[in-house]
């Protein structure tokens, strides 16, 4: 007969060589092991001192149990991940730390984790034995902290008149001894599992302050009113679950706008900024330009070495994007192993340098599968760009993201790990020798990018002002082309647009003749070979040309 999946977690808890604490670094693995040892050590030592009572443990029971349902009452998404947790669990504690002996404050964290990691969120065991004992050690310290106070100043009960106020103020005095022994020991392991963390941004943000300040404030408060009748506790956990809830609405909106893989933005937050940035664009007549970016065979990755190791992959590009762009780009995951890139205040030029550095930056990278990146695998991968600028008449935000995924298709095609720019009135001269222009496909000096002789819109101004399509084929990448794949055209939800006319007007009676009666500004010179190929444009609403 086959166990349960009860028995089998139980029967792995008990394999000590299983454990997910042998795999952190030496270091950490000591300083993990050092802090429960000495809370299992030190709540030993106070169990021994301690005089039991069966009032104080129905007191304790009753607190108790309050704080599982507290915890019950937790939503799941409160535990994300790359932050300290504030759960209030310390609402519950205080009280136990002040009214009962140090033991029973040091044991009271231990029921409460584990209705957590069972019910709640289940996360790595010895993460929630560590935090336990981290917070068996602080307020088992706090505990002895209000002891140590003169009785007039302190005492066990909490009197009335000034002992009242000084009574209260005791009771804010160990609060903060807990609080900053308890942050102190979770702050001493972030910093030995990454050097780099910086607490500031995770102690002193602005959400976390408040969330802290709302937890001492609440266990004061319990604290207070459990000293002067234990069955009022009852009262406190609706405040406790409401002020919980009220503190997490940041959270929960931040995380409704966030990829949980890679920590961009997600598809739907990202069109929605996207669009307010286009129009401010338009608005402001300030340039602006839009990337697609995809990995070259991702799929290798995870047939190779397994989807948790793409996950890597895709979170530590994440960061890469991050931390390569400025501020203010909006920088999005687009889907599988797509991001898209919106870049304000970048013109052609400037944007395809933007491109192409971070083309060669993720093509350089290393990125380390296993623990273990001294000696474990590591994976390298390059990107294909696609890449279109705002045109100066303006475009909706579909029509620049339908333009960059047929650029996109023309540098997979091309053969990978390079950029495409879709024609957007691109000033070639400004990046090539303009020598080179009439070739047809024109390449990047010491890079692989290979750009092709454009056919758009026409400037009033610039190198390119008032120049004839080139004579033959013209490399175009049209946005309503039909080599364009049509999934992230879909996604767009509305049809793929199509490429304005340049200025060129070609002989009369040939095949590239545009049709009689419409303006200049709206003409395109298509190649007499591609002619019966050229896409249909119902949004132009024009008569089919004259053959």
């Amino acid at each position: 007969m086959q166990a349960s999946s009860i028995t089998r977690r139980l029967l792995s808890c008990l394999t000590v060589r299983d454990w997910a604490w042998w795999q952190l670094p030496k270091l950490l693995r000591g300083y993990v092991g050092a802090v429960v040892l000495s809370a299992f050590a030190l709540a030993c030592l106070a169990a021994s001192q301690t005089a039991w009572h069966g009032w104080d443990a129905a007191k304790f029971l009753l607190l108790l149990g309050c704080g599982l349902v507290s915890v019950a009452a937790t939503a799941r998404i409160a535990y994300g991940q790359g932050a300290i947790v504030r759960d209030f669990l310390t609402v519950w504690i205080l009280p136990v730390a002040i009214l009962l002996p140090p033991v029973y404050a040091m044991v009271a964290p231990i029921p409460l984790l584990v209705l957590t990691q069972s019910r709640v969120h289940s996360g790595l065991v010895h993460r929630r034995v560590f935090t336990a004992a981290a917070l068996g050690l602080a307020y088992g310290a706090a505990s002895l902290t209000f002891r140590a106070l003169p009785a007039a100043f302190a005492g066990g009960l909490i009197g009335t008149g000034k002992h009242a106020l000084t009574w209260a103020l005791a009771v804010a005095l160990s609060e903060i001894v807990g609080w900053v022994g308890h942050h102190s020991l979770i702050a001493g392991a972030i910093k030995l599992s990454d050097r780099t963390a910086r607490l500031a941004d995770l102690e002193f943000n602005g959400e976390a302050l408040k969330a802290d300040f709302a937890q001492i404030d609440l266990g004061i408060l319990i604290t207070v009113v459990v000293a002067v009748n234990p069955v009022l506790a009852v009262f406190g956990v609706p405040t406790v679950v409401l002020a919980r809830r009220f503190i997490m609405h940041a959270q929960l909106l931040a995380k409704s706008r966030i990829d949980a893989k890679t920590g961009l933005l997600n598809a739907g937050t990202w069109e929605s900024e996207a669009a307010a940035e286009i129009s401010r664009a338009i608005r402001t007549r300030t340039p602006l330009s839009l990337a697609l970016m995809d990995i070259d065979h991702f799929k290798a990755v995870n047939d190779t070495h397994g989807h948790l190791a793409g996950d890597i992959v895709l979170r530590e590009l994440g960061a890469a994007l991050r931390e390569q762009l400025r501020d203010y780009d909006v920088i999005g995951r687009f889907g599988g192993e797509e991001f898209v890139l919106l870049l304000p205040q970048a013109d052609e030029v400037a944007a395809l340098r933007i491109a192409e550095r971070l083309r060669v930056h993720i093509a350089g990278m290393a990125i380390p599968i296993t623990p273990d990146a001294g000696s474990g695998t590591c994976v390298r991968l390059t990107v294909s760009v696609g890449m279109v600028a705002l045109p100066e008449t303006g475009a909706e935000l579909t029509e620049l993201l339908a333009a960059a995924d047929s650029a996109l298709y023309q540098a997979k095609g091309a053969g990978r790990n390079r950029t495409h720019v879709a024609g957007a009135g691109l000033t070639l001269t400004e990046v090539v020798p303009s020598a080179r222009l009439a070739s047809g496909v024109v390449d990047m000096p010491g890079t692989s990018l290979r750009l092709p002789a454009l056919a758009w819109p026409v400037r009033k101004s610039g190198a390119l002002a008032g120049r004839s399509c080139p004579d033959g084929p013209v490399s175009a990448v049209a946005a309503g082309h039909p080599t364009g794949r049509g999934r992230r055209a879909a996604a767009a939800r509305t049809r793929r647009p199509c490429l304005p006319w340049c200025g060129a007007r070609p002989s009369a009676g040939t095949a590239d003749a545009p049709p009689e009666g419409r303006g200049r500004s709206r003409r395109r010179c298509w190649p007499a070979a591609a002619s019966a190929a050229r896409p249909s444009c119902p949004g132009l609403r024009r008569p089919a040309p004259s053959r």
